[in-house]
């Protein structure tokens, strides 16, 4: 380890690469009871760690290899470390990536000066290209995590931690992936601190370091999750396997829920929104507060990405909730008459009901699929599953499902039977506690409710969708309760969506 040491202090990345800062994550701190600080390389030029390893490797290229040119396989962040690393150095750079890699990733390493070969449908198909054009051309191969050079320049990242901050450190938690960050930074400081505690973080559908550490070798998953796809590695390196082998103190894992959730806490911290790779420290902080109760530790992040595909903030705002257990997601069974929705809220008390999905299905009994906020996580989600089944209401927690939650809770619905004079209505209410009870109160057990949809999405109104089963001599009556209860509502049932869906 001693030659890690010398290569990280002596490695060539700030031709390139920032020295990113160490922030204090207050509202964490704050809530957590420990000293939250963040190491921010999402800061860097291309938004990840990645551009210090590839800068340091190819600055140590010799000249006839800087002659013929860099090479690399990669759709991610790896592939703009290169490209902007060869730019700042006058070097070619070929990056294969995959036909389906997303075009602002496609752009974002044109921009840097990459030339870009689309092959394939995968990583290993663009993978095994670069190979051939290796050997065609004689270029030289740049790796993402498994070379000393690459491991020595994502080091450069612990040797700044323990410049910028040389009081005492409990712990850093380190993203994994194939290993270059975790070995780099646990070859530094474990050389000169090592009472510091390194701890790797891997999603639960991707333990690549987890699976080798249990089984004493490198492992080939046959399988990972591509949720957190910075990380989406099935094979740990050799060389970096061999360092954390060593170093590494703990790894832990965490559920895509808990990932979302970091990035929500990130967020409200430095108003930066994180890719999924990148918030697995801060989701790995939280998970090993919770378990071991510590307090008053300083325990540090690396914010490793920030290149987030803007089209996946909505499911990761919708799963946040679940992973800070501020949501529980229960299919409940009621029963099919007017006033049993409202029945259903009283019980519920004052807690915000979230998502309430709901078609009429059968004359007697309803099925409904229904998010409830929580302010007291896991312990509260039991007192409200309780009090629904001491009013005889059968409750399935779906809080843990993940087929229900990606799938499920957008398809309960569809067309309904045997629904006489049904009316269709969008409903806006003032998004506060008890203006969705207030709502069912004014419809009272005149009329059945038929059709419910409702998300709370964060704004400052609520959006429902209703259908009610109001007879044609009743509608002006209906309308006029709606009017005193002044919610902008507006009637959809002429709308051809509802007929050819729903109705």
């Amino acid at each position: 380890m001693k030659s890690y040491l010398q290569r990280i202090l002596t490695a060539s990345v700030y031709d390139v690469a920032e020295q990113t800062p160490l922030t204090r994550a207050t509202n964490l701190s704050r809530r957590l009871g420990n000293e939250i600080l963040l190491k921010r390389e999402d800061m860097q030029p291309v938004f990840s760690f990645k551009i210090r390893g590839a800068y340091n490797k190819i600055a140590s290229l010799t000249e006839a290899q800087r002659q013929k040119g860099v090479i690399c396989s990669s759709a991610g962040n790896h592939a703009q470390g290169v490209a902007i690393s060869a730019q700042k150095l006058g070097i070619k750079a070929t990056i294969v990536m995959p036909r389906t890699t997303p075009s602002i990733k496609v752009d974002a390493v044109r921009n840097f000066g990459g030339r870009v070969v689309l092959h394939g449908d995968n990583y290993d198909a663009a993978k095994a290209h670069a190979a051939k054009l290796i050997e065609e051309r004689g270029l030289t191969f740049i790796p993402p995590y498994d070379d000393p050079d690459v491991i020595a320049g994502q080091g450069t990242v612990g040797m700044e931690i323990l410049s910028q901050h040389p009081r005492p450190i409990d712990a850093v938690f380190v993203p994994v992936g194939g290993g270059g960050l975790i070995a780099g930074i646990a070859a530094y400081i474990k050389q000169l601190r090592p009472d510091i505690r390194i701890i790797a973080v891997e999603p639960e559908d991707a333990p690549t370091l987890a699976s080798a550490m249990a089984a004493g070798e490198r492992v080939t998953l046959d399988e990972v999750g591509i949720f957190a796809d910075g990380v989406a590695v099935r094979q740990i390196g050799e060389e970096t396997f061999r360092i954390a082998r060593e170093l590494v103190d703990e790894c832990m894992l965490v559920s895509t829920d808990e990932i979302c959730a970091g990035i929500k806490d990130i967020f409200e911290d430095t108003r930066t929104v994180m890719e999924p790779a990148g918030a697995l420290a801060v989701a790995g902080i939280k998970k090993y507060v919770e378990q071991r109760g510590v307090t008053g530790e300083t325990l540090i992040g690396i914010n490793c990405g920030a290149n987030m595909n803007f089209s996946r903030l909505g499911h990761v705002a919708e799963r946040a909730e679940l992973g800070e257990h501020r949501e529980a997601v229960l299919a409940v069974t009621i029963p099919e008459r007017p006033g049993s929705f409202r029945e259903f809220c009283e019980t519920i008390g004052n807690r915000a009901i979230t998502e309430f999905n709901y078609r009429f299905a059968h004359a007697d009994e309803a099925h409904v699929f229904a998010g409830i906020g929580l302010n007291d996580g896991l312990a509260e989600r039991d007192e409200v599953v309780e009090a629904l089944q001491a009013k005889g209401y059968p409750v399935l927690d779906l809080t843990d499902d993940e087929m229900s939650k990606v799938h499920v809770r957008h398809m309960v619905g569809g067309r309904g039977h045997n629904v006489d004079h049904e009316v269709l209505y969008q409903v806006r209410f003032p998004e506060r506690p008890g203006a969705l009870l207030n709502f069912l109160k004014r419809l009272g057990r005149r009329w059945n409710i038929s059709l419910f949809h409702y998300r709370n999405h964060g704004a400052d109104y609520g959006r429902v969708l209703v259908g009610i089963q109001v007879p044609p001599d009743q509608r002006e009556k209906f309308e006029e309760s709606l009017d005193k209860l002044g919610y902008p509502y507006r009637n959809e049932s002429d709308n051809p969506a509802y007929a050819l869906f729903l109705s």
